[in-house]
């Protein structure tokens, strides 16, 4: 996959905007433990950055999703990972089931402002005790009249705090499993909606994250996206797109890390010589921007695919493993080659090295992808249940 010149534009569009209106405030965001979501997100509505690959009839941009990657890829510009993190929860997190299986009217309800920059969303998936274990959420929806009535919790919910919508993962029958979930939005101002506690986190910290519960939360069964059941099936699809996008985010992330580390040990002396002087910094650096363009070219093909109609469900879940190895791997090394430096807690390698802890956690565990990619190469072991 090559990047077009309009690819190109796009990308320069948007790190003007980020050396503009996010950088020189990340700091201030990063200890306040929460950005502006709502004003940021509405220069970047107004933008056109919120609905790059979404249907154009509800003010997205109808591009294909490899202008999405190349928005992602731009965003590892921002000198942090929550933020990038917390609008990708909006564009590629929260809205893909809605722009492809929403009814008419529910995308023009609750797409389109958050196209816009109008509403901030979030994404209900995660439970405590039901994380990388999807299929065991226990949050329910149970039928009253035309209405759902909602109870449960969600837990480790990106955007919470701030969000006017929730894209709620839950159980509406008691069918097996795998079809019995359905995906519900739920405005975040209903009755019954709370906060449970604002969870600090030892990274991301720009970017708030809440425990919510619901508790008799009446929604209207008109806001159910799709089918029925089909909720399951909707959110593997969707995990599709969040994992590439997870993958293309970290690109630059990383790049600029090993880049940053290169100019530090290049000036840094050590026993009379530069530290990047040293064969193994200078070829351990190599190993990992090698690393680096071969999570590239495999993210970029899973796109290719997946633009073409594919399944790319193994790729992409290959693309997520190895960037969330990769994110404790590269900051790591570098840190070391910083010395006492790389240990301040404002050092952007020791930032990167706190926020890249997550991609080996959040959408899905390591130890997930690799079940998914066993599958898929017919090696995982049957259950007997």
């Amino acid at each position: 996959m090559q990047f077009s010149h309009e690819h190109q534009e796009l990308q320069r569009s948007l790190k003007r905007f980020i050396d503009s209106e996010i950088n020189p405030h990340v700091d201030e965001w990063e200890a306040a433990e929460m950005f502006p979501a709502k004003a940021l997100f509405k220069q970047m509505g107004e933008l056109g950055f919120l609905g790059i690959a979404k249907p154009t009839q509800f003010g997205g941009l109808g591009l294909d999703y490899s202008y999405a990657m190349a928005m992602a890829e731009t965003l590892g510009h921002i000198h942090c990972a929550g933020i990038p993190m917390a609008i990708g929860v909006q564009t590629d997190m929260a809205t893909p089931a809605l722009a492809r299986f929403g009814s008419d009217e529910l995308r023009a309800q609750f797409l389109a402002p958050a196209i816009s920059g109008d509403a901030v969303a979030c994404i209900g998936v995660s439970e405590q005790g039901a994380g990388s274990d999807v299929a065991a959420i226990r949050t329910v929806a149970r039928k009253d009249g035309d209405d759902y009535v909602i109870n449960g919790s969600k837990m480790w919910i990106t955007n919470s705090l701030q969000a006017d919508w929730m894209c709620l993962l839950a159980n509406t029958s008691d069918d097996a499993s795998h079809k019995n979930k359905s995906l519900i939005i739920v405005p975040m101002d209903s009755k019954g909606v709370s906060v449970g506690q604002k969870i600090r986190k030892i990274g991301m910290n720009a970017s708030d994250t809440g425990l919510i519960h619901f508790d008799d939360v009446r929604v209207p069964q008109r806001y159910r996206i799709g089918d029925e059941g089909r909720g399951f099936t909707y959110q593997m699809l969707q995990f599709q797109e969040e994992r590439m996008w997870a993958a293309a985010s970290n690109l630059q992330m990383m790049t600029s890390c090993i880049d940053a580390t290169v100019e530090y040990a290049r000036e840094r002396k050590l026993f009379g010589a530069s530290v990047l002087d040293n064969q193994w910094v200078h070829f351990k650096l190599a190993e990992l921007k090698t690393e680096v363009e071969a999570l590239r070219a495999l993210t970029y093909r899973a796109c290719e695919l997946y633009i073409s109609g594919q399944d790319v469900t193994e790729l992409a879940s290959m693309a997520k493993l190895k960037t969330g190895r990769l994110a404790r791997i590269i900051p790591d090394t570098c840190l070391q080659f910083w010395g006492g430096m790389g240990y301040t807690w404002d050092n952007p390698v020791s930032r990167f090295y706190r926020d890249g802890r997550l991609g080996s956690i959040g959408g899905g565990a390591d130890e997930v992808m690799l079940s998914i990619i066993c599958k898929y190469m017919n090696t995982l072991p049957g259950r007997k249940d």
